[in-house]
């Protein structure tokens, strides 16, 4: 993708961190160079998403080493490869989304034994082989003081116990790095803390645009890629003068539904991306404006809270653009609760 940027004659800038606004359409940077302000037509905020680290997840205890999130974790391992005073010996891993999966191959190429998956999730996540996975179960408390010596932990039945160990590791819990987009003043979804977007990426300010993981945290990288492209033919309008109106219709998800992106519609349609906030078996999904059924649809599938799943333009072909707020709704079939 750089080697494509660079024929194409983009300039490609590293070690270089945007710092604010100074105008509509133009950044502070700073660089090893120094202080820097870029002016452009068109801005594009493709920060990504980070995971939650101990302190915003409000985990109760002391604050000792050798609690990490998985990033941290895979850069140390980087760093320092496998040495065990930098990784440690034993670990928990706190969460059940695939990228817990990446923590535990981390840890074991390292020469760290996992002592066990810690997931609130209320079913066992596959892919951990034989590494104990304790569902429905939640980290009440960090032990330890200069280095971690345990967690207290507390299983669906009241129990608490706790699992010794010289590393914690905090997967997924996704949050966007939406820094300049609060900067900038942009509108937040309630659900995704992104910025709002229509369905052409376009938000509430002229010119600038946001895309990928920044807009709903933990979506694998083609999917980001995939909007980078897409948002790149709106940028193109945008720089080419055509005209630019962005959606007013909003979109909102209902019932077992975590959240739903573009969070505005326009006069196009545009394609969803909805996430539910449990493990939904053959949903029925639809889309409703002012109490008119627009489409309905009963998914073959499994939804899960980790992973999205994109409904067509056709989902949203119909809507009047000048009405009322579009609705999606997903009505269990069956649940696993």
């Amino acid at each position: 993708a750089v080697r494509e940027a660079l024929r194409a004659g983009a300039v490609v800038r590293t070690g270089v961190s945007a710092t604010g606004w100074s105008g509509p359409l133009a950044l502070d940077v700073t660089s090893p160079a120094g202080l820097e302000r870029i002016a452009a037509r068109a801005v594009l905020l493709a920060t990504g998403a980070r995971e939650r680290p101990r302190s915003a997840r409000l985990v109760p205890g002391t604050r000792p080493a050798g609690v990490l999130t998985t990033g941290e974790l895979q850069r140390t391992v980087a760093l320092f490869g496998s040495r065990r005073e930098h990784v440690g010996r034993r670990a928990v891993v706190v969460g059940g989304e695939p990228v817990a999966r990446g923590a535990v191959r981390t840890l074991r190429s390292a020469g760290v034994e996992v002592a066990a998956v810690v997931t609130g999730l209320p079913f066992v996540p596959a892919g951990f082989g034989a590494v104990p996975v304790l569902a429905g179960t939640v980290v009440t408390e960090l032990l330890g003081r200069g280095r971690a010596t345990g967690v207290a932990v507390r299983g669906r039945d009241g129990r608490a116990s706790v699992l010794r160990c010289d590393t914690v590791v905090l997967t997924g819990d996704w949050i966007p790095d939406h820094e300049l987009a609060r900067a900038r003043g942009l509108p937040l979804a309630p659900g995704t803390r992104g910025p709002v977007t229509d369905g052409a990426f376009r938000t509430a300010a002229p010119g600038v645009f946001a895309a990928g993981d920044l807009l709903h945290g933990g979506e694998p990288a083609p999917v980001a890629a995939a909007e980078g492209r897409a948002a790149a033919d709106a940028v193109l309008d945008h720089l080419g003068g055509l005209p630019q109106t962005v959606g007013t219709v909003p979109v909102t998800a209902a019932g077992p539904l975590r959240w739903v992106t573009p969070g505005l519609l326009g006069p196009e349609a545009a394609p969803l991306l909805v996430r539910p906030d449990r493990r939904l078996v053959r949903p029925v999904l639809t889309v409703a404006q002012d109490g008119v059924r627009l489409r309905g649809e009963r998914l073959r599938g499994t939804l899960v809270p980790w992973r999205s799943v994109r409904l067509g333009p056709g989902w949203t072909r119909g809507a009047d653009p000048a009405g009322g707020p579009l609705t999606v709704r997903a009505e269990e079939g069956s649940a696993e609760a």
